[in-house]
């Protein structure tokens, strides 16, 4: 989580919202990172978890990441939840819940939903204050 961390401190300049992810592959080797590029690139779908998915599938050469864990500093969003699920991913880990958007156990609970083909693992509040702190302070500084 301290490398998601230092990953979302990445999207500050670009006035992103700082948000970072790590991509851990089977063995527990870092496959990819990635922070939120949209003001960056225009890109609305270039969030964190997007980016980090994309970049260790096209390393692998394969979009089923079965094994791999992200790490993310914030709970992921519709979209996001929904990268995972189709990635097949084993585990997402994140810092922050997300009350306002979060899809994976604080306002939809999507990546355990039981009517889709997979349901990667959910371990929430990692380093939650750290996580937590990081966006507090972004946004008090708008």
């Amino acid at each position: 989580m301290r490398r998601a961390l230092a990953e979302a401190a990445r999207a500050v300049p670009a006035g992103d919202v700082p948000v970072g992810a790590v991509l851990l592959g089977p063995a527990g080797d870092v496959l990819s990172t990635g922070y939120n590029e949209r003001e960056a690139t225009g890109d609305p779908t270039a969030h964190a978890e997007v980016l980090a998915v994309r970049r260790a599938a096209a390393a692998l050469g394969e979009w089923r990441l079965p094994g791999c864990t992200l790490v993310v500093t914030l709970e992921p969003c519709v979209m996001c939840a929904g990268v995972l699920v189709q990635a097949r991913l084993a585990r997402v880990v994140y810092g922050a819940r997300d009350e306002k958007a979060g899809a994976a156990g604080s306002l939809w609970d999507l990546v355990r939903d039981r009517r889709l083909n997979h349901r990667p693992e959910v371990i929430q509040g990692v380093l939650e204050e750290e996580c937590a702190r990081q966006l507090t302070e972004f946004f008090r500084a708008l």
